[in-house]
């Protein structure tokens, strides 16, 4: 049996854990630089009026005339709240599959034998009582199946957001709950393509022949058809994929014409990939830059420009880095334009100790500073050490706007919660 376990509304969820005055009042998350929603808590969904992905300045007064709270994104806040909640499923199970921020399969193998449901619930409450976040549990065979459980866990009333997929007559009665769209790797232009045959839910789609299903869907189809069947056909990853790129690219808070304060964001940037790239033990040994100015805008000029490096020899040191990004950086740069982002991307990715050194390389690397600079940053906190280039003082000249963003409750000592 497989666990899927699914934090509900989890970007405004986490805003409310510490805004207990915010709790069944409408709450959503904005993009970055305040652009658009894009997570709501149930009481928001319930206001029809408040569409998603909407710009905020179109719908501002909107969310203040229904009481809604908005707040900034704040990724730091919601990874390191996601953290607890995988360390937490550790303790119930030593397989778990981290799916995304905010979303996990565990593995229940042996466990047929136990009462699922009460195991769900108390997966369920020790995650609200430990961390405050509301989630879901899904339990059933197959991941897909799971997917559908943890759907009707907390679509329907009545089921305490658990739902256990243990016999067949309930594996029929979700599929025939189950809508074609709801069904997890079926997009939307399969979705069409089997809702043009007369088939409209996930039952109807199982009685489909193997042959058409083969033809139209491929492989990938072929697996979800034999999931909902109750084969595994998609067993539990032991360790996430290794990356093929690691990138962040994020619009200034407004645009920018000076190359030193592009350089200081590119400087930024390079310093958060890298810090990433060593936690995973690798190397990179292509670096990708890239500037753009403000395609949406009529009254700009438009320019973008991107340059790829090939390193001599594959690294993950962030001085290293910045001279040669610094170097791309003024090769793309051209004045005279208001540049609106710029982004880094490192590709190229092996483990450490797969990189061959080279004897003639103009660079090398100092053992061990790279591990001395991150762990004086993990104990006094991020940017303690960092680069000349990344001048801190001027970081609000250019980073995103996020007039509402709530304190790094977590992670910051200046920003932690006192309670009086």
């Amino acid at each position: 049996m497989i666990a899927l376990i699914d934090c509900n509304s989890f970007y405004a969820s986490c805003e409310q854990v510490f805004r207990p005055d915010l709790k069944g009042k409408p709450v959503v998350v904005l993009s970055n630089n305040d652009g658009c929603v894009i997570a709501a808590n149930s009481e928001a969904k319930a206001l029809t009026d408040i569409p998603m992905f909407e710009p905020v300045f179109k719908i501002k007064d909107q969310l203040l005339n229904n009481g809604v709270t908005f707040f900034s994104s704040n990724y730091t806040l919601y990874g390191e709240m996601s953290d607890r909640v995988m360390r937490i499923l550790q303790e119930f199970s030593p397989l778990v599959e981290i799916y995304s921020i905010d979303e996990s399969f565990i593995d229940l193998s042996g466990m047929e034998c136990q009462d699922l449901r009460a195991y769900g619930i108390a997966i369920r409450d020790r995650i609200m009582r430990y961390t405050g976040l509301p989630v879901g549990v899904g339990i059933a065979p197959t991941k897909v199946l799971a997917k559908l459980a943890n759907r009707r866990a907390k679509k329907e009333e009545g089921n305490d957001h658990v739902f256990v997929i243990d016999s067949e007559e309930k594996r029929i009665d979700t599929l025939h709950w189950a809508k074609i769209k709801d069904v997890w790797g079926i997009g939307r232009k399969h979705t069409k393509r089997i809702q043009d045959t007369g088939k409209y839910s996930a039952f109807d789609f199982t009685q489909l022949p193997l042959s058409w299903v083969r033809k139209h869907m491929t492989v990938v189809g072929e697996r979800t058809w034999r999931e909902l069947q109750g084969e595994n056909c998609l067993p539990l990853e032991h360790s996430p994929k290794p990356k093929k790129a690691i990138g962040t690219a994020k619009s200034f808070g407004k645009k920018l014409k000076k190359l030193s304060l592009i350089e200081e964001a590119c400087s930024y940037y390079i310093n958060e990939v890298s810090e990433v790239l060593r936690s995973q033990d690798c190397c990179a040994k292509y670096l990708k830059i890239f500037l753009e100015t403000n395609y949406h805008s009529e009254h700009d000029r438009q320019y973008y420009n991107s340059i790829t490096v090939t390193l001599e020899v594959p690294t993950n040191n962030t001085f290293i880095l910045n001279t040669e990004g610094k170097k791309a950086l003024h090769q793309i740069f051209k004045p005279g334009y208001r540049y609106k982002k710029v982004g880094v991307c490192l590709s190229g990715i092996v483990p450490k100790e797969y990189v061959q050194t080279n004897l003639f390389a103009s660079t090398y690397e100092k053992v061990g500073l790279m591990e001395a600079f991150d762990r004086i940053n993990q104990k006094f906190g991020k940017t303690t050490l960092a680069p000349a280039l990344m001048d801190t003082r001027k970081i609000n000249q250019w980073e995103l706007i996020k007039e509402e963003r709530s304190p790094r409750y977590t992670t910051q000592w200046k920003e932690v919660l006192c309670v009086k």
